[in-house]
C-alpha cells in the first residue's frame, strides 16, 4: 500500500510546491499590491525627472554658443568664479 501512495503523494507535493509559490511567491499573487505601489512611485519619479530634463535641456539651449543668452552667460560665470561683490543681491530665476 505504501509503494501504491508514494507517486500520488509525491505529485502533489510538488503541485502544492508550484500553486505555493504562485500564491505567496516572489512574483506571486500578494506580491501584485507591492508591485502597484512601486510601479506608482516610478512613474512620478519619472516625470519629476523629466521635468528637470526639459530644464536643462532649456539651459542648455540659452547657453549655446552661436546664440547664447549674455544675462544667464554673465550670472554663471561670476556665480562659479566667485567674482559678486558683497553689495550685490543676484535673484534667482527658477
Amino acid at each position: 500500500m505504501l509503494r501504491r501512495a508514494f507517486w500520488p503523494a509525491l505529485a502533489l507535493i510538488i503541485v502544492g510546491n508550484f500553486a505555493g509559490y504562485a500564491v505567496a511567491g516572489p512574483n506571486g499573487l500578494l506580491a501584485w499590491g507591492g508591485y502597484h505601489r512601486d510601479l506608482q512611485v516610478r512613474k512620478a519619479e519619472l516625470a519629476r525627472l523629466e521635468a528637470e530634463k526639459a530644464t536643462l535641456r532649456h539651459r542648455s539651449q540659452l547657453l549655446d554658443p552661436r546664440k547664447a543668452d549674455p544675462d544667464l552667460a554673465d550670472e554663471m560665470v561670476r556665480d562659479k568664479l566667485g567674482l559678486v561683490r558683497p553689495d550685490e543681491v543676484i535673484v534667482p530665476l527658477d
